[in-house]
């Protein structure tokens, strides 16, 4: 439905809104025209992760969804890059070009748009303007600053990057968003894993998939994956790793796990690990997987408190804990198109299930239970 008050259009639409409390509905909202740096798209498909189900919990009603591709459906006077009816994918990290990070190619790390450096909570106040979205008549804010569970969104210019394969499906090219982007620029852009390396994956959930896609594309002679769930193991022989190890729950720090590693890769530990599991008592799990002047990375974004053993850091190990894969959007994720047209890298055989927006429940559901390597929203609209 559109609406034009004082000249001024507007699309109503239904979108997820968390409560902020822990629950969610689905309900009708409105958005409104793009300013001059502005676009509006038509959200074809949203991908689902852990930080939508935690951005139920962030004290405030907002829509969900910070996973999406679309369609450009109007843009602002200033757009010149973007058309109306080009096919895009969403990015959170948008960022202002101008800051000191951006100046320095850690646009990822924007001092003034980033809504996990800067504005926290997954959003930056003043990212939009005050009519962009209103709920229930008063404005209300969206996640990451894109909202992505909703079927318009939004944004601004750039906050999307053309989508130029004719043959990527909007679910695949969802993904790309955060789980893919995450997973490949851990490996290709924070780490640089070496071709003829070792490699650990610890997690093979829809992040650590792509982290091993990523290292296999580099050139990694051996990519070991680590889970506790025998079914994501097989997948990750699928999507590339060369052995498998069954976790113990019981093994605290996997530390058992980590001289298996020792045992399979011929008596020296990994030249690199890659923790992907969320789980904060696995925060140090990959210093323990990787030799002396090993490289350990923490992907998943493990915020909690924790303790670590300083031994596992001996000797002159390298930690990082790299945000959203040190993105650059406009240079990472046509290099990830390019990858996926070669057939390098794998999008539609991740999607595990699809989903309407009303299943969004059964989605957040099986994602919780470990069914789905990425479950995705599809819009019929």
């Amino acid at each position: 439905m559109i609406i034009s008050i004082h000249n001024i259009m507007s699309i109503v639409c239904k979108a997820a809104i968390a409560n902020g409390k822990g629950g969610f509905h689905i309900d009708e909202i409105e958005v409104f025209d793009p300013k001059d740096d502005e676009v509006l798209i038509q959200v074809k498909a949203a991908s689902v992760c852990h930080t939508d189900y935690d951005s139920l919990s962030w004290g405030k009603p907002i829509v969900i969804g910070h996973e999406g591709s679309g369609i450009v459906v109007k843009k602002g006077a200033a757009v010149e890059d973007i058309q109306e009816g080009d096919s895009v994918i969403l990015n959170w990290a948008t960022p202002c070009g101008k800051c000191f990070q951006c100046r320095i190619a850690n646009q990822h790390l924007c001092e003034n748009n980033s809504p996990v450096t800067a504005g926290g909570n997954g959003y930056t106040p003043g990212h939009a303007h005050l009519e962009a979205t209103r709920y229930q008549g008063k404005a209300i804010e969206r996640s990451f600053n894109i909202g992505t569970l909703s079927e318009y969104t939004l944004v601004k210019s750039s906050a999307v990057v053309r989508n130029t394969s004719s043959r990527m499906s909007y679910p695949a090219a969802s993904i790309i968003s955060c789980g893919v982007m995450t997973g490949y620029g851990s490996v290709v852009n924070a780490a640089k894993v070496a071709a003829g390396s070792s490699v650990v994956v610890i997690g093979t959930g829809g992040v650590g998939l792509n982290v091993i896609q990523a290292a296999k594309i580099s050139g990694a002679a051996r990519i070991i994956a680590i889970d506790v769930n025998p079914q994501r193991l097989e997948m990750a022989i699928r999507f590339g790793a060369t052995d498998s190890l069954l976790a113990q729950r019981e093994d605290e720090g996997l530390l058992n796990a980590a001289a298996q590693v020792k045992i399979m890769l011929g008596g020296r530990a990994a030249d690199y690990a890659f923790e992907c599991t969320a789980v904060p008592a696995l925060g140090a799990a990959p210093l323990a997987m990787v030799r002396n002047a090993g490289t350990a990375v923490q992907v998943s974004g493990i915020e909690q408190e924790i303790t670590i053993d300083m031994r596992l850091f001996e000797w002159d190990k390298i930690y990082l804990n790299p945000l959203y894969g040190k993105c650059n959007p406009q240079i990472d994720f046509p290099k990830i198109i390019s990858q996926y047209e070669q057939g390098a890298l794998l999008l539609e055989e991740m999607i595990t299930r699809t989903y309407p927006l009303d299943a969004l429940d059964t989605a957040f559901d099986d994602m919780l239970k470990g069914r789905n390597a990425k479950g995705v929203i599809v819009f019929d609209n």
